[in-house]
């Protein structure tokens, strides 16, 4: 069978690819997270890679859980509430906890429906923009569940709290117009535009030096929960450590000379 995660590598870019699409990409086997965790851990190895498009294959960006599965307690969904817990915490969760550690900048190219898991799955991207025919629902409560892969915890960091709880609790469907306005996500674009938008972002990122790009990143998301004052901190640390790659001194004399800059990603 082919990976869930379909990846290519283009230049310093790598497209992930959620690759069910029969399924709408739902996340729906410990192997789907499995692969996600050390997708992760391959692209943190390799400082090379300077930016992700992550996507889902056909019609959807990624459909959430497998309902079928939920209503025969299959899977992720089947034993006791303690095994549940367990397939949980070993499952689906390996995603957020493995996203939120990276430090590889990620653009999610929403090409369809991102719900439930899905939509907390691009919560967990650092850019998202959309086709203009993708819906979003944070729709756990329609089913009479709860955000279990915590997107109790990414959705207010993403639209706010008051927002967060009217989709949380609602479980009501967002098109992209609505997304935008809510600030799910930064652009919305054509199905044909989509790639090459996310693309284009990712290839922005891309031309700046990795080393900033990630402690960058890290930075953005520590700061979500950090006081001023330890991120200043980390963030002088961080600047040391910068001021002495090889990159950070290429960048600067190919700004003084006005010449294209080299980097050599160390």
């Amino acid at each position: 069978m082919e990976p869930f995660l379909k990846t290519e590598r283009r230049g310093a870019i790598v497209v992930a690819t959620l690759n069910r699409p029969e399924q709408r990409n739902a996340i729906s086997e410990p192997t789907h997270s499995e692969e996600i965790r050390d997708f992760c851990a391959t692209v943190t190895r390799d400082p090379s890679i300077r930016a992700i498009v992550l996507t889902g294959e056909g019609k959807a960006f990624c459909a959430g859980g497998n309902v079928k599965h939920m209503r025969d307690k299959e899977g992720m969904f089947a034993g006791s509430p303690f095994e549940i817990r367990n397939s949980y915490r070993t499952g689906i969760q390996l995603i957020p906890a493995a996203l939120y550690e990276l430090e590889v900048p990620v653009v999610a190219a929403i090409n369809g429906h991102a719900i439930g898991a899905g939509l907390d799955l691009a919560c967990m991207c650092d850019i998202r923009i959309a086709s203009d025919n993708a819906l979003f629902a944070e729709s756990f409560v329609k089913l009479g569940i709860v955000p279990g892969d915590g997107g109790a915890w990414l959705l207010p960091r993403v639209v706010g709290m008051a927002r967060a709880s009217q989709m949380t609790l609602t479980g009501e469907m967002l098109n992209s117009a609505k997304a935008l306005e809510f600030g799910l996500v930064s652009e919305v674009t054509t199905p044909e535009k989509l790639m090459g938008r996310a693309m284009e972002i990712a290839e922005s990122i891309a031309a700046n030096p990795g080393h900033a790009t990630r402690m960058a990143k890290r930075l953005l998301r520590e700061g979500q929960d950090m006081k001023l004052a330890p991120l200043l901190e980390m963030s002088a640390a961080y600047q040391a450590l910068a001021h002495h790659t090889h990159d950070h001194h290429e960048a600067v004399e190919a700004f003084l000379n006005k010449r294209p800059a080299e980097f050599k990603d160390h």
